[in-house]
């Protein structure tokens, strides 16, 4: 059997080739058993490669995609308009077998729809979800959606749940706890959508629900799983990468600002610098579409060559787990199966209308 590959979008972000493929041929450096396929102009992406004389070209190939989709791009325009571009060739490559998995630091919007046009959802899944691990005091905690589903309905935050709670079981998390990021944890804090997922959830005997959660709980390690729609969910991770930024440099300032502070600090150096690397926003970067038959990981956009690597990394563990296949029976009994069975309330109250 072959080993399975990775397709690359290599036009995608906001440093595009010139990021991308050096952070390639970095992971390939690193991890011997793995093979790449660089979606893009082949003419640009070769006279990149030149500059990297000791790749591996038996597990780096080229794949021609002449078109890329922009960074501001309108997702229908993307469906419509580039049938070509890098970004849809690299997932036709996991659609055809070609490739096993496709990671792409694009326009999500585009990324989303494409996939779903492209790979099709699992069964009983509306909308594929956005979701990575983020740190907390007691271990990672599974944050979805990112940003894939800026409005959801409470069927969809339902969905996100089951899958959040399959895919940290995954992990070797046993009865994971699911938790509804909410304004408050009271049954009468939030929106009308969170209100009516909490409703499902709290009659849904498939997964342990815990109830709403707040930010700070949640980086305090009071939950496995925290599900949002993802508008929240981008903020919420944005601003936590920002707000790890900030505390590493204003540590490290406060350490400068005399003889005796630069004493300390030089002491507290290995600490200093273990802190830098556990908040450190890149190697987190990398976020996983559940809910598509194939495996698609999101980058940032503006991550730089550690993050794209990190986002690489993530598409090898997924493809490790066979997410696809592991999520596929336990979704179908959950979301299919399960909830006819369970009955859980009366959804036909819940606004079901697709979300934009």
């Amino acid at each position: 059997m072959s080993a399975p590959v990775i397709a690359i979008d290599a036009m995608g972000g906001d440093f595009g080739p010139h990021c991308i493929v050096p952070a390639s041929v970095q992971c390939l450096a690193e991890v011997p058993s793995l093979h790449l396929a660089l979606v893009g102009q082949s003419s640009i992406l070769e006279e990149i490669i030149a500059q990297h004389p000791a790749v591996d070209r038996a597990r780096l190939t080229i794949v021609d995609a002449d078109e890329v989709i922009g960074m501001d791009e309108r997702p229908a325009q993307a469906l419509r308009a580039k049938p070509r571009s890098s970004m849809r060739v690299a997932l036709e490559m996991v659609r055809d077998g070609q490739a096993q998995a496709c990671v792409s630091a694009g326009n999500t919007g585009a990324l989303m729809a494409l996939a779903r046009q492209v790979l099709k959802t699992l069964p009983g899944v509306d909308r594929p979800a956005m979701v990575t691990a983020i740190p907390t005091l007691k271990g990672p905690c599974l944050l979805l959606d990112l940003g894939a589903n800026v409005d959801c309905t409470a069927e969809q935050l339902y969905q996100f749940a089951v899958m959040g709670s399959v895919a940290a079981e995954s992990l070797g998390i046993e009865r994971p706890r699911v938790s509804l990021l909410n304004i408050g944890t009271e049954e009468i804090k939030g929106n009308q959508q969170v209100k009516a997922a909490a409703g499902l959830l709290q009659q849904a005997g498939c997964i342990n629900y815990q109830g709403f959660i707040e930010g700070d709980g949640l980086f305090r390690g009071e939950a496995d799983v925290a599900v949002c729609d993802g508008f929240v969910g981008n903020i919420l991770l944005k601003s936590s990468e920002g707000l790890a930024q900030m505390i590493t440099l204003r540590v490290e300032t406060l350490f400068r600002r005399s003889f005796v502070s630069r004493l300390v600090g030089a002491l507290a150096l290995p600490l200093l610098r273990q802190l830098r690397a556990d908040l450190r926003p890149a190697q987190y970067n990398g976020a996983s579409f559940l809910g598509l038959q194939g495996i698609v990981v999101k980058s940032h956009g503006a991550a730089g060559a550690e993050g794209f690597r990190s986002a690489i990394g993530r598409a090898a563990q997924d493809l490790e787990r066979n997410h696809p296949a592991q999520l596929r029976g336990r979704l179908e009994h959950l979301l299919v199966t399960g909830r006819s069975a369970s009955d859980p309330g009366d959804v036909t109250a819940v606004d079901r209308s697709p979300s934009n």
